[in-house]
């Protein structure tokens, strides 16, 4: 008899209850969880042998791995592709029945690639299960059949796998089972989940070294969400689709409603937003759609110009239903990908001539949504909002036995919240900070070429800021930037070595999302360029009364502006260190690249190149 869950687990959520009743007395109507195979199945998952009560540990996925390639060596290559700091193989499986499992080959016969990674934050970790269990039903013909021979699919099932290893009841108090999971980060402490942009985990370059290599048409990335309670069990964003290539837009509208439609057909309550409130717990502010930033996974794949998906159960759900959502989700990615993908891939190929062709055309680098709301129905459950006298906040609590439709407003009118217009030859890296810009260039496949010679008084566009300021604190172990200022014409030497990165390359969207300086994952906004804007001369205030006096004396129009900014500020005027500042920028000894960007940008290619 499977042992299924705990009581008090079963008590806490009736629906799971009935689920475990299903299964207990020999079936259930639903074909994802219909039959559990034999406990000396090699390819049955420890999750699927208790009942989906637990889930297994990381051995268990290089088991599982051999075992689906020893079983079919024609439709499986199991593969490592990258080791974790505490050196454990990042593993994925190659799926296909095309007999294509070079990803050359997979290019030149335009075969749709689709990647599907479990366990990003390995505490939410029910891709891995509903993966395997995908996994084994199209291999054996019990779903999506033929998918395999129009696709290749590769299967990532934990992708954070040290933190897959961090294992314990307590990891993510806020869902229901799994009874012991994984960690949210890595043993490095990245949310992976926030570095595919700025690329400091060596579990990120692996992974981008992969999406290099094999350069997926679709790229899908499997959560459970958090946060309140309500009926609904999985959401689903797409980009592009506010943002990107146009043509990819319409497509990724396509493929989110036809994914929502089939999980929708299955039982599901699929919403097309991320169900955050505006006002964290408060159910009545409603929501607000965006497109992610790309430190996200789907924010991401749009500057390659490809599809990218974020799939989020709800925590909530028990775990036996949350798979069940994930293996339909996987199959019907898989099933809209082989029926489609052949077009898809040629929008994509032609998305990345016109990416090559934004040089100086406008183009947006961070997203917002608009006031403008639109009231949805949404499915929740009844609630109060009290005072606690624990944390001495309004609460909200929710009655998981009274369903109730919600009256929400919804933003969801997005529109561009900041734009560039693109230089219209590329950027340009002085050598000094080559070593640090090459590497990231390079992780994500950024083409760049060197100068060779020195290029005195280059035409270029340089950016000066009117102000830096970091965060407070660290973010995934960097020290923010936010900067403003502008571009402006000027003539700067530039050394041997510097690196010219052309706009006009496929990821010319990456280029301007890691090289602006106000876009919002920029390498500058990461903190990669604190130091540049670190003021490291001084005048002393002896000196600089000296320099200031025999200033007024020399120049009249600097004694008036300097009088006039004495009479109409009084805040400057209370400020000697401002004052004596105020002479000491218009003199000679000041450092004229302090807040000067050390990034330039050029209209033309450099002679050579």
């Amino acid at each position: 008899m499977l042992r299924f869950a705990s009581p008090r687990l079963l008590r806490a959520c009736p629906a799971l209850a009935c689920l475990a009743a299903l299964l207990l007395v020999g079936g259930t109507s639903d074909p994802a969880l219909a039959a559990t195979p034999a406990s000396s199945d090699p390819l049955a998952t420890i999750a699927e042998r208790s009942g989906f009560e637990r889930t297994g540990r990381y051995d268990e996925v290089a088991a599982l791995a051999a075992a689906f390639q020893a079983r079919y060596p024609d439709r499986v290559s199991a593969r490592s592709f990258g080791t974790t700091p505490e050196g454990r193989p990042m593993q994925v499986l190659v799926v296909t029945a095309t007999g294509v499992f070079d990803p050359a080959e997979a290019r030149r016969r335009g075969l749709p690639v689709v990647l599907i990674q479990g366990g990003i934050h390995a505490g939410e970790i029910e891709g891995k299960d509903a993966g395997f269990l995908a996994l084994r039903q199209i291999l054996e013909g019990q779903a999506a059949k033929g998918v395999l021979d129009k696709v290749v699919w590769l299967f990532v099932p934990v992708f954070n796998v040290d933190g897959h290893e961090r294992f314990g009841a307590w990891n993510r108090p806020n869902q229901r089972g799994p009874v012991e999971m994984g960690w949210r980060t890595t043993a490095q402490n990245f949310n992976l989940n926030r570095d595919y942009v700025k690329a400091d985990a060596p579990e990120m370059r692996a992974m981008l070294r992969l999406v290099q290599e094999w350069d997926p048409l679709a790229a899908v990335d499997l959560h459970a969400t958090d946060g309140a309670q309500f009926e609904h069990d999985v959401s689903f964003q797409v980009e592009p689709l506010h943002a990107g290539d146009a043509a990819l837009r319409t497509i990724g509208r396509q493929w989110r409603d036809a994914v929502i439609a089939d999980l929708a057909r299955q039982g599901s309550l699929p919403l097309a937003f991320y169900p955050e409130f505006a006002t964290e717990d408060d159910p009545s502010s409603g929501f607000e759609d965006s497109v992610a930033p790309p430190r996200f996974s789907h924010g991401y794949f749009l500057l390659r110009n490809r599809l990218g998906m974020l799939v989020e159960t709800h925590s909530w759900k028990p775990y036996p239903e949350r798979v069940r959502i994930t293996r339909n989700a996987i199959v019907s990615v898989l099933e809209q990908v082989a029926r489609h993908g052949a077009q898809w891939r040629r929008a994509a190929d032609q998305a990345d001539v016109l990416a090559a062709r934004i040089g100086g055309h406008d183009e947006p680098l961070a997203w917002k949504a608009t006031d403008r709301t639109r009231m949805v129905d949404f499915r929740g459950y009844a609630y109060t909002r009290t005072h606690s006298d624990v944390s001495g906040a309004l609460m909200t609590r929710y009655d998981e036995t009274t369903p109730q439709v919600w009256h929400l407003p919804l933003r969801d009118e997005v529109v561009p919240a900041l734009t560039a217009t693109a230089p219209k030859a590329g950027y340009l890296v002085p050598p000094a900070w080559v070593a640090f810009v090459q590497p990231t260039l390079e992780a994500h496949g950024v083409a760049f070429r060197r100068l060779e010679a020195a290029w005195p008084q280059a035409p270029v566009q340089a950016w000066r800021a009117t102000s830096a300021k970091t965060d407070a604190t660290s973010t995934e172990g960097r020290q923010r930037l936010a900067l403003d200022g502008a571009w402006q014409a000027e003539s700067r030497d530039v050394g041997a070595g510097a690196l010219f990165v052309p706009v006009a390359q496929p990821l010319s969207r990456l280029v301007l999302a890691l090289l602006e300086p106000q876009a919002p994952d920029s390498l500058a906004a990461w903190g990669g360029f604190n130091i540049a804007f670190e003021r490291k001369e001084y005048m002393e205030d002896y000196v600089a009364e000296d320099v200031a006096r025999r200033m007024l004396v020399a120049d009249p129009a600097l004694r008036a502006q300097f009088e006039q900014r004495v009479a109409t500020d009084p805040a400057f005027a209370a400020d000697p260190a401002a004052r004596l500042d105020f002479f000491y920028r218009r003199h000679p000894a000041w450092d004229e690249r302090y807040g000067l960007y050390p990034v330039l940008r050029l209209d033309q290619t450099p002679a050579g190149l």
